[in-house]
């Protein structure tokens, strides 16, 4: 039997939804971080990225000029994943220092410590010398956020009197390098914290901070 014109079209003919594109599109950058991190930027092709999620060359160059413009797009997106939204943050703060501190450094180890989030730091470290860019966007939609939220917390602290008067965004990413950096280090080299571990670092961190941040007398407030 011969179709109308203006009968609908069989499944999987004519152009995709919106929706169909879009997941094909992730489907490709979550191939190709895939892949890239695997084989490093110079030995993955396109080619490989292609054949991966059954497209050709043409389709993917049709989106993407080149390798590295892929490379990129594939990154970028997991670096958007990877961002806080400030709900998520005023969330964490429950008007105590010390126990909102704390919770900031466990949110963000464990974002290293799920599997997107550890191939995010990987590709970050093996392929950074070669696309800085990707450590500028990591800082601004990721680190950053979390930075100003940090000192923000701080300045609110150092207001009433409770530690003394500081640089507090040079004492935010003084914290976070502290109580986040080396244990995303271990993570990404495969020797993750326990539990245990993690709490107590964290809170060893926190309490170093603030008993370094505490405002001290005088001299002439001191008892004689």
């Amino acid at each position: 039997m011969t179709l109308k014109k203006n009968s609908l079209p069989r499944s999987g003919a004519g152009r995709p939804t919106p929706a169909r594109a879009r997941a094909r599109r992730e489907e490709l950058l979550d191939t190709a971080l895939d892949l890239f991190l695997e084989h490093g930027f110079e030995l993955a092709t396109i080619d490989m990225i292609a054949s991966s999620v059954h497209m050709t060359k043409r389709t993917v160059y049709a989106r993407y000029p080149d390798k590295a413009a892929l490379f990129l797009a594939a990154v970028r997106r997991a670096i958007d994943r990877e961002a806080v939204g400030p709900e998520v943050l005023a969330d964490l703060d429950n008007g105590n220092l010390a126990e909102t501190l704390a919770a900031v450094a466990r949110l963000r180890i464990g974002q290293v410590m799920t599997p997107h989030g550890l191939k995010l730091q990987r590709i970050i470290n093996t392929e950074g010398y070669r696309f800085p860019e990707i450590f500028v966007a990591h800082n601004q939609v990721s680190t950053g956020p979390v930075v100003t939220f940090v000192a923000s917390v701080l300045d609110r602290a150092r207001a009433a009197g409770q530690i003394t008067d500081i640089d507090t965004d040079q004492a935010a990413r003084a914290f976070m390098s502290m109580a986040v950096g080396g244990q995303v280090r271990a993570i990404v080299a495969g020797r993750p914290p326990t539990a245990a571990q993690l709490e107590e670092r964290v809170r060893f961190t926190v309490h170093l901070l603030l008993h370094g941040l505490r405002p001290r007398r005088s001299e002439e407030q001191q008892p004689r």
